[in-house]
């Protein structure tokens, strides 16, 4: 066993009371501008900007610091129409049969369906794989801890710095996802968490008119 080793906290920033209540204040100003956006214009984002979110993506906390996750950035137009064809066909499923009129239900509000054109139109796809453990030699395998929940932190992180970056975005979980391992090549140790749809709006983008839980609705104090 790999005996634990330690250095000194030396990043960690203090804040007065009234700095911590004006930095909260404004970060919640920024996050709640945050919209998923499905209307997206061709044009284009510098690579060094993903790269930076990226890093900040890769800092988030995770089970045993395996860091369970890899992620896929697409900009090449002919691997993006075949995600696109992937994806609308497993949609046009879901849409015509598979998902249950509950479900549907649910999302009638939203205004989605299965035609999915920001998966060609945004000059970015970031696609995000969960490693269930590491291949190492000799066919042995290295398991990883907590998966979802450190992928899922990880994926929160790396919206946040796209927002924050001035880019807009939307979650795409088309179900099943196994196309993107054969489309990506993607290992067997990997399986398909989230597809990232990343851009500019389009100048006549729209959102849906909903509004998000007030405070007394999401958290309890004791």
């Amino acid at each position: 066993m790999k005996k634990a080793q330690f250095i000194p906290l030396a990043d960690y920033q203090e804040y007065s009371t009234e700095e911590m209540k004006e930095r909260s204040a404004a970060f919640y100003q920024e996050i709640k501008r945050r919209r998923t956006v499905r209307d997206y214009s061709a044009q284009p984002v510098d690579r060094k900007v993903i790269e930076n979110c990226l890093l900040a993506a890769g800092t988030a906390p995770n089970g045993a610091n395996r860091q369970p996750w890899h992620f896929v950035v697409i900009s090449d137009p002919e691997i993006k129409r075949e995600i696109r064809i992937a994806a609308e066909k497993e949609e046009q499923e879901f849409y015509n049969g598979r998902a249950p009129q509950e479900w549907l239900d649910a999302l009638a509000h939203l205004g989605t369906d299965e035609f999915k054109p920001f998966l060609e139109t945004a000059p970015y796809l970031i696609a995000i794989f969960a490693q269930s453990y590491e291949p190492m030699e000799n066919e042995k395998r290295a398991k990883n801890y907590y998966v979802q929940e450190s992928v899922g932190i990880a994926t929160g992180f790396l919206i946040n710095a796209l927002h924050h970056s001035g880019l807009a975005t939307l979650t795409h979980t088309p179900s099943p996802m196994a196309f993107l391992n054969n489309i990506l090549k993607r290992p067997k140790n990997e399986r398909p968490y989230l597809l990232l749809v990343v851009g500019h709006p389009a100048e006549d983008a729209s959102v849906p008119d909903i509004s998000k839980k007030p405070l007394d609705d999401i958290a309890t104090f004791f």
